[in-house]
This record gives structure tokens, sequence and C-alpha cells, in this order.
């Protein structure tokens, strides 16, 4: 008889991945991002189970973003003159939560998010003594696993 394995709450080993952002673009870093996060590259990931990574971006600010388009976001439909917000792309911390977290999968890895996904502006972090691994080229580490 064939069973399927799933994994155990305690069955958790996390690892800490750090990323460079610099000249990389937004959609195609968040893509593969999401895979971490989610634990899809594991062997043993199951869609009801968080067998996620924690990720560090590092120089966020260098990402590559369409600086020339105005980005619009409707807070309160049907109110007018309220309702329509100019998106300022001053803030690449929250211009790249939103973008993960709207890519992300509704279920136990995206409301999880906020606790394993990092970003700083500079290419310093404070979790050396989880002892990171580093991604040089993400697009190729997660198409070879």
């Amino acid at each position: 008889m064939n069973e399927t394995f799933i994994p155990a709450s305690n069955y958790n080993k996390r690892k800490w991945y750090v990323i460079d952002c610099q000249g990389q673009q937004l959609g195609r870093i968040s893509s593969s991002i999401i895979a971490l996060l989610s634990g899809k590259i594991k062997s043993y990931y199951h869609p009801s189970f968080d067998v996620g990574d924690y990720v560090i971006l590092i120089n966020a600010e260098a990402l590559t973003l369409d600086r020339n388009t105005e980005h619009f976001r409707v807070f309160r439909p049907g109110r007018p003159g309220k309702s329509l917000k100019k998106i300022i792309n001053a803030l690449p911390q929250q211009i790249i939560e939103n973008c993960i977290f709207g890519m992300m999968p509704n279920g136990v890895a995206k409301r999880s998010l906020p606790h394993r996904l990092k970003i700083y502006q500079g290419a310093q972090h404070p979790h050396a003594a989880q002892n990171p691994i580093y991604i040089d080229n993400i697009e190729n580490f997660t198409n070879n696993l």
C-alpha cells in the first residue's frame, strides 16, 4: 500500500537564505522567493503544512523597478475623490512585501510570511548567527533543485 508522507509539526529543518537584490527585477526575484518561503523546493513539501525557509533580502533599494510608471491603488471604492491613491516608489521594503504577499498562494505559508521574510536596505544584516546560505543567482538556484 502506498502512503503519502506528511511532515509532522516537529519536522522543521528551516534554512536561512541571503539574496542580493542588486540589479534584479522585482517580478523575477519574487517568484523565486515564493518557492523558498512556501517550501516548494523541498522534497517533503505538503500544501497544508508550513515547511518554508527564511529569506533575507539585502540591497533592497537597488532592486530594478519601473520607476517611470505611476502605480495607483484603490483603497475605498465608491468614495469619490478619496479612493484612488498614488503609490510612491520610495519604500522598496513595502513594495517587495506587497508583491510577494500578492503572489503567494493562500494558506499557512502566506500567514507566516512577515515572520520569515527579512528585508534590509544595505548589505548588512543582523542574522549572521543563523549561518545563512548566500545565493548569487537565484533563478539558477531554484531551477537546479
